[in-house]
């Protein structure tokens, strides 16, 4: 994980695979709209993303 021009880390950690039953990415757990939308996304969005992929691992471990 690279930080990037707003400083918040991004998730990829380059196993870009969409999983058919959840539709979120196997390596990062963001859906297509939010990857798609990191580049442009301001930091406090970033840091909702991380929010959410961090709830979305918490119920799959």
């Amino acid at each position: 994980m690279q930080p990037d021009k707003t400083g918040t880390n991004s998730p990829c950690i380059n196993v870009c695979q969409i999983d058919d039953e959840t539709s979120l990415c196997k390596g990062c757990a963001r859906t297509l709209d939010e990857i798609a939308k990191w580049s442009r996304a301001s930091d406090g969005q970033k840091r909702a993303v991380w929010v959410l992929i961090k709830q979305r691992r918490a119920l799959v471990t």
